[in-house]
């Protein structure tokens, strides 16, 4: 169910105690420009870009990371939350926070310019910085077809044959947002179950799994997050990944209709943030040119900004069609994504 999208109680208490050593926060000289960001974004991927800004501007950006927790922990913290900005890595949570009360109204020319309409929040509370499609890993040995729509995962032609990831995932219930936008909830719940009859086991793992998967001739197709090629494509510590990425092609489902279905990363600014004015300007920062650039081709992503080209390397996967339906559409099906994945029996596998 929907409550599976956050942390328990416990868990929620686990991750405040370990997070708390570890956001630093300059209190020797309370006239330092600084900007605290609460991040889902591991460190790697966005340090590059903070200590830019940092130089353009002489504003310090204290940071903390973790994979889960952190709308609870600003949640807990209330009007006493330093967290200026949060940075996700997902829709689901930049609405989360926004349902929570956690957001605030962010009033820019800069990020109104620079970010289309369908890509932000029709009341200025979140803004997406980079898109990521949900398309289709598929054998380069064991699948001829050129062209899969998400409709055609149902279809008997691939009893067997599909591997994906958890149905209470973020990423996957995005896509079964998407179908129930596009289908309504009758005819999303019937693919969904076709989906399920065609998976070659239950779902395990996350999307590079998957790969790895089609691989090693368990499963011929996987549905998976674009970024995760470049992830493997480029990976020097676990070169076995590489030759996962290279059993595998990518193809974009639904490109010559509505367009391939997109998740994103995004930014709000914190309701209670100590820093607006510095949290304004890194938001601003994070929309420039120079940032989107480097933020797209760390995080293998697709640039939000219009006129800003992704990296060679995710181009060469393929020209991507985005679907136009705005992602608040797509998110505003949450919670009947979640449950529909139960009345499946989605995660119990193709025998349930």
């Amino acid at each position: 169910m929907i409550s599976r999208l956050f942390l328990g109680i416990a868990g929620m208490a686990a991750a405040i105690a370990i997070l708390t050593t570890s956001l630093i926060i300059s209190s020797g000289n309370a006239t330092k420009a600084e900007v605290n960001v609460y991040s889902y974004r591991q460190p790697q991927l966005v340090e590059g870009l903070f200590a830019k800004f940092t130089e353009a501007t002489g504003i310090q950006v204290n940071t903390i990371y973790a994979s889960k927790g952190l709308i609870e922990r600003m949640a807990a913290e209330g009007h006493n939350s330093p967290a200026d900005i949060l940075l996700t890595t997902d829709i689901s949570r930049l609405t989360a926070a926004t349902e929570a009360g956690l957001a605030q109204p962010v009033m820019s020319e800069i990020l109104d310019n620079n970010i289309p309409a369908s890509w932000r929040d029709p009341n200025n509370e979140w803004f997406a910085l980079t898109l990521r499609a949900r398309v289709i890993y598929a054998s380069r040995k064991r699948v001829a077809q050129e062209s899969i729509s998400y409709e055609d995962l149902s279809d008997p032609e691939w009893r067997g044959r599909i591997c994906t990831r958890s149905g209470q995932h973020y990423y996957t219930l995005g896509l079964i947002g998407s179908m129930i936008a596009h289908h309504g909830v009758e005819d999303a719940e019937e693919w969904l179950d076709g989906l399920r009859a065609n998976m070659a086991h239950r779902p395990t793992g996350n999307d590079r799994a998957q790969v790895r998967s089609i691989y090693s001739g368990e499963c011929d197709i996987a549905l998976g997050n674009t970024y995760y090629m470049g992830r493997m494509e480029t990976n020097t510590n676990e070169t076995e990944q590489q030759d996962w990425a290279r059993s595998v092609r990518i193809i974009f489902p639904n490109a010559e209709d509505r367009g391939t279905h997109v998740n994103v990363s995004g930014v709000i600014m914190a309701r209670h943030a100590p820093h607006p004015e510095e949290a304004l300007a890194l938001m601003e920062f994070l929309i420039s040119e120079e940032a989107q650039q480097i933020y797209a081709e760390v995080n293998h992503e697709y640039p939000i900004r219009l006129g800003v080209s992704a990296s060679e390397r995710v181009m060469s996967w393929g020209e991507l069609s985005a679907d136009t339906l705005a992602i608040s559409d797509v998110a505003g099906h949450s919670r009947e994504a979640s449950e529909m994945v139960d009345r499946v029996g989605f995660d119990d596998g193709p025998n349930s």
